[in-house]
């Protein structure tokens, strides 16, 4: 279970990665947005960046503090779509496929596989009790 966790960890770093970079462009570009619903998740993705941060610390070192702040992203990695595996929905572009068929599938796998995460995430916490 201690790779599981510290693979989740290392997954969760990609995803901040890339949510640096969409942070960026919200910082650049907030000005321009009008639709409060806009508004309201850019200002979301901040403190859910340094929940994550916090999160992959703490799965990373196996402490108690990295599963809730898990258990605490995890509704917010819905409405954010920050996902464990959201980078594969980039997997396409990189290939040079711009057609929109791919998106819905992999965004599927995608909350697909976060459920699973939490489950296991569930299940490693309670074998390390």
């Amino acid at each position: 279970m201690r790779i599981l966790l510290r693979a989740f960890s290392l997954l969760d770093l990609l995803s901040l990665v890339f949510m640096a970079m969409q942070l960026w462009a919200i910082v650049k570009n907030y000005s321009a947005m009008t639709l409060l619903s806009d508004k309201v998740q850019s200002i979301l993705m901040f403190p859910m960046f340094v929940l994550l941060l916090i999160g992959i610390v703490g799965l990373f070192k196996l402490k108690k503090y990295g599963f809730v702040s898990y258990y605490i992203q995890f509704p917010f990695r819905f409405y954010l779509w920050v996902f464990t595996i959201g980078f594969i929905t980039l997997l396409p572009e990189a290939l040079s496929v711009y057609d929109d068929k791919w998106f819905p599938i992999l965004l599927k796998i995608c909350i697909a596989a976060e459920f699973v995460r939490l489950y296991l995430t569930i299940k490693a916490q309670l074998k390390m009790s």
